[in-house]
């Protein structure tokens, strides 16, 4: 809706060559209402300080070191199988005693939670910090909702 301010030529046209700029504010004030009432939705209610860091992300391990966790309950490092109760002395073997070095988890579907959470208390007993889990990333089945 646009109005003429001021006077008439006396021409008679009344052409108006002004932009018309209410649909435009109009789209502004709802996508501002959408992002009030989203912006609540997209944070953690849990308040904590958190430290900032400069690191840079870390460099991938020439050798990896791989603890596999079967759906039978087995575990492996590497490609050897492996029995719990010589996991600490097989696990310092296969890295020369670095208990710096980075540990990357697998674990089979099927495998019970607190099962992956006894595997990564042996990885902790034996003094190694470092863990990481490896995940597959795939597509979303079709039909199946992310």
């Amino acid at each position: 809706m646009a109005a003429k301010l001021g006077g008439d030529d006396g021409d008679g046209d009344g052409d108006i060559s002004d932009i018309n700029v209410t649909p435009f504010i109009d789209v502004i004030l709802v996508l501002l209402i959408i992002f009030m009432v989203a912006a609540p939705l997209a944070t953690v209610d849990i308040k904590v300080d958190l430290p900032q860091s400069a690191a840079r992300p870390q460099p991938r391990d020439d050798k990896p070191v791989f603890i596999t966790l079967k759906s039978d309950l087995s575990l492996g490092i590497g490609n050897e199988e492996t029995a719990r109760e010589a996991f600490a002395t097989a696990l310092d073997a296969v890295t020369e005693g670095n208990r710096e070095t980075r540990i990357l988890l697998r674990a089979d579907r099927a495998v019970d939670y607190g099962d992956v959470m006894e595997v990564m208390n042996l990885i902790q007993r034996a003094g190694y910090s470092r863990l990481a889990l490896v995940g597959l990333e795939s597509a979303p089945a079709a039909g199946v909702a992310p």
